[in-house]
C-alpha cells in the first residue's frame, strides 16, 4: 500500500472523550451510554513526541484531528500537540473537527495563533440555538457560538459543517448566513451518510435515547432536496448485483488514504496505526458481543501479531515492517469478503457506492 517515507498526511484522534452524546456516533448506545467495549483512552504530548519524530513531522504537508468516538477539544493536550507539530514543521496544514463545545475564549485564540494561514477549524454545528442539540446531544449553544467567534477573531481560518436532518432543514440558509456574519470562509450543508446502512435495510428514521435510556428525538432523513443520493444508489446496485454484499464482493476498490494525490496515516487514540478511521472504526462497534469474533479488520491485526505490535507508541517503523497494510491493500484482489477482502475497504472505497463523498455535493 505504501512506505512510511510515503506517508504526507496523517489522520490524528487524540482521543476517545466527547462532552456530547451524538446518537448515531460509535461512541454512544443511541445516545444512552457509553460504547462498552472502549476506555476513553486519549494521547498525550509526550505519546505524540514517542509516535512522531521531528524528521517524520517535516516531510507531512497535513495533520488533522477527527475520528471515530471523541471530540479533540476536551483532550488536555491538544493545543500542545498542535504546538509540536507547527514547531517542527512550519507550513504544514494543520486542522480539526469539532462540535466547538468547549473550551475558553484563550485556549481558541491560542489555537488560532498555531494555526495561523496554514491551518483551519470545521466546526460540526447541525443547526442553531433551538436545534443543534437535537443530534448534538449535550453540546450547549452559547458555548458553540463563543467558541466560534474566539477563534475567527483570533484570525482563525474556519469552515462550517451543517449536519442537515429533517428537524434542521428549515434553517440551512439561515445557519449559513449566520456563517458569513461570523466570518466563516466556507458553509457546507452535508447530506448526511447516517441513514446509509451496510445491508439492504432501508433506514428511514433513527430512534435517539438521553443518557438516562429514555427516548429523545426520532432522527429523519430530510427533503430530497437534501438526501444524500448513495440511498438511490444503494438501491440500483440491490437490483443490479441482488445485494449488498454480493456488490461488496465484486467491487474495486479506489483508495481514498493511498492514492496519486496523498498517502495517509490514521493514529488511534490508544496509538494504534491504521490505513484510516474507516478501518479503525470497525474495532469496536457497539452492538456486538465480541467485536474480535465479528468484525474481519481483527483478522488482518492478528496475522500482524496482535493489536500491540500496531501500536505507534513503540515506533512507526515498527508497525510498518509488520505488514498489515499490504495485507489489507492484497485483500482487495479477493474474489469475495469471505474469502478475505476487507468488507470496509469495498464499503467505503468501492468505486460505484460513495455515500462520504455524496455528503458534499
Amino acid at each position: 500500500m505504501y512506505k512510511i517515507t510515503d506517508i504526507d498526511t496523517i489522520h490524528l484522534e487524540v482521543t476517545q472523550k466527547c462532552q456530547a452524546a451524538c446518537p448515531m456516533c460509535d461512541r454512544n448506545m443511541n445516545g444512552e451510554g457509553i460504547n462498552p467495549h472502549i476506555n476513553l483512552d486519549e494521547l498525550t504530548l509526550q505519546d505524540c513526541k514517542d509516535i512522531f519524530t521531528p524528521d517524520f513531522i517535516k516531510q507531512l504537508k497535513s495533520m488533522y484531528m477527527c475520528g471515530n468516538l471523541g471530540d479533540p477539544i476536551v483532550a488536555t493536550d491538544t493545543l500542545e500537540i498542535f504546538e509540536y507539530f507547527r514547531q517542527n514543521n512550519p507550513t504544514i496544514h494543520l486542522s480539526m473537527n469539532t462540535n466547538a463545545g468547549a473550551q475558553k475564549e484563550d485556549w481558541w485564540f491560542k489555537l488560532a495563533d498555531v494555526f495561523g494561514k496554514h491551518g483551519h477549524v470545521i466546526f460540526s454545528v447541525d443547526g442553531l440555538r433551538d436545534t443543534n442539540h437535537i443530534y448534538r446531544q449535550g453540546v450547549v449553544w452559547d458555548n458553540v457560538e463563543r467558541s466560534m467567534r474566539a477563534f475567527i477573531k483570533g484570525g482563525g481560518r474556519a469552515r462550517w459543517d451543517f449536519l442537515i436532518f429533517e428537524h434542521n432543514q428549515h434553517q440551512v440558509d439561515e445557519a449559513k448566513a449566520l456563517a458569513d456574519e461570523l466570518g466563516f470562509e466556507s458553509f457546507v450543508a452535508k447530506k448526511t451518510g447516517r441513514f446509509v446502512t451496510a445491508n439492504t435495510e432501508a433506514k428511514e428514521s433513527h430512534q435517539a435515547k438521553d443518557r438516562k435510556g429514555k427516548d429523545s428525538t426520532e432522527l429523519k432523513k430530510p427533503d430530497t432536496k437534501y438526501l444524500n443520493k448513495a440511498l438511490q444508489q444503494q438501491e440500483e446496485l440491490v437490483n443490479r448485483h441482488g445485494s449488498m454484499d454480493a456488490y461488496y464482493d465484486s467491487a474495486s476498490i479506489r483508495c481514498k488514504v493511498s492514492n496519486d494525490t496523498t498517502k495517509s496515516l490514521y493514529i488511534s487514540a490508544e496509538g494504534l496505526a491504521l490505513p484510516c478511521c474507516w478501518t479503525a472504526g470497525r474495532m469496536y462497534k457497539w452492538w456486538h458481543k465480541d467485536p474480535k469474533k465479528e468484525e474481519p479488520i481483527w483478522n488482518f491485526i492478528e496475522r500482524a501479531g496482535g493489536k500491540d505490535s500496531i501500536n505507534a507508541k513503540h515506533g512507526l517503523d515498527k508497525v510498518f515492517a509488520t505488514g498489515i497494510f499490504d495485507d489489507i491493500a492484497n485483500s482487495w484482489t479477493k474474489s469475495s469478503c469471505a474469502d478475505g477482502k476487507l468488507k470496509v475497504c469495498a464499503m467505503k472505497c468501492g468505486s460505484e457506492f460513495d455515500p462520504f463523498a455524496e455528503q458534499f455535493k
